[in-house]
């Protein structure tokens, strides 16, 4: 079985089960989880919602991610699904998971993994403002 077993961009709702049972294993000792939600506030400032946008290449973008952290980390299965289009305070945004044979790694592929995807696959977040205002942000 492949080790990245869910590396997706998506507009629809994001399933924080469908990623766990994604990286669910026998040989798994630990799973570490991230979510990222859409917050009602960034830098003291009421956001009234957020979209996101990404480059064509984003999607093959993730699964390399997903595969440098895999291999770097010992994990057994990684998975990242990462929201487009428009959301709304309190949607997830991105779900990433990883599980590998002992907790550390797992915290430390996790880590990597959202880390290295906000760092590198090409997805932009453009802001709303509950005043009106907006701003792009390149960010996942």
């Amino acid at each position: 079985m492949d080790i990245v077993r869910l590396a997706e961009l998506r507009e629809t709702p994001l399933s924080v089960d469908e990623v766990l049972s994604a990286v669910a294993d026998p040989a798994a000792g630990g799973v570490a989880l991230f979510v990222g939600t859409v917050r009602e506030q960034d830098h003291g400032r009421p956001v009234a919602r957020l979209g996101y946008s990404a480059h064509p290449s984003a999607a093959a973008e993730l699964r390399r991610v997903a595969e440098k952290v895999a291999a770097g980390h010992g994990a057994i299965a990684v998975a990242a699904v990462h929201r487009v289009g428009d959301l709304a305070v309190g949607d997830l945004a991105v779900v990433v998971a990883v599980s590998c044979p002992h907790r550390a790694e797992a915290f430390d592929a996790c880590r990597a993994l959202i880390d290295d995807l906000k760092l590198t696959v090409p997805i932009w977040k453009h802001q709303q403002y509950a005043s009106g205002d907006s701003e792009w942000v390149n960010s996942a």
